[in-house]
């Protein structure tokens, strides 16, 4: 085994911090809290399973006090999970879950039936036949088909994962991955 040098060590990390940077500028874009981003991205991409908040700030080069808001956030979203391990006297911040983006997928699901509620009361209050009542019935027909789809995606996405680790085993002739 090879030991990366000094200078390749750091060039990789100033790669994995401009890459942090540009796909946090992609979820502050979506939404999230700029900080947040920036954590809940360099959690995704770096190697290790868990964090400190520490050893988040090192690595982002950011103060102790913007790691804690941002963590707070994210484990308050679901995002990121905070433990303590044992004899540790620090939290450790970790993926909520390996399968990540199918947890954020399926956490949308309480919100676009929200909607869908929304607008059907809003079709029942509504002279029927006017333009309000129109576009609410839309609106509402619009979510209780993104309920659906994204349902079924979550579904399809489980057997895709499914197979993507079973693949993977067999190329590596081993156990998959955490899949």
């Amino acid at each position: 085994m090879t030991v990366p040098d000094d200078d390749t060590a750091t060039r990789d990390q100033e790669k994995l911090l401009r890459f942090v940077e540009r796909f946090a500028m992609v979820l502050a874009n979506s939404g999230i809290p700029r900080m947040p981003a920036r954590v809940f991205a360099y959690v995704l991409a770096e190697d290790a399973e868990s964090y400190t908040a520490a050893e988040l700030a090192s690595g982002l080069r950011v103060s102790l006090a913007a790691i804690s808001g941002a963590a707070r956030y994210l484990v308050a979203v679901g995002m990121l999970t905070r433990q303590r391990e044992p004899g540790s006297r620090s939290d450790h911040y970790r993926i909520f879950d390996d399968n990540v983006w199918g947890v954020i997928v399926g956490q949308q699901l309480p919100l676009v039936q929200a909607y869908q509620d929304a607008a059907a009361e809003g079709v029942q209050i509504l002279r029927p036949g006017s333009s309000g009542a129109r576009r609410l019935r839309e609106t509402q027909e619009f979510f209780a088909f993104l309920h659906a789809e994204q349902t079924g995606l979550i579904e399809r996405w489980a057997q895709h994962r499914q197979d993507l680790a079973t693949a993977s085993a067999d190329r590596h002739g081993g156990m998959a991955q955490r899949a």
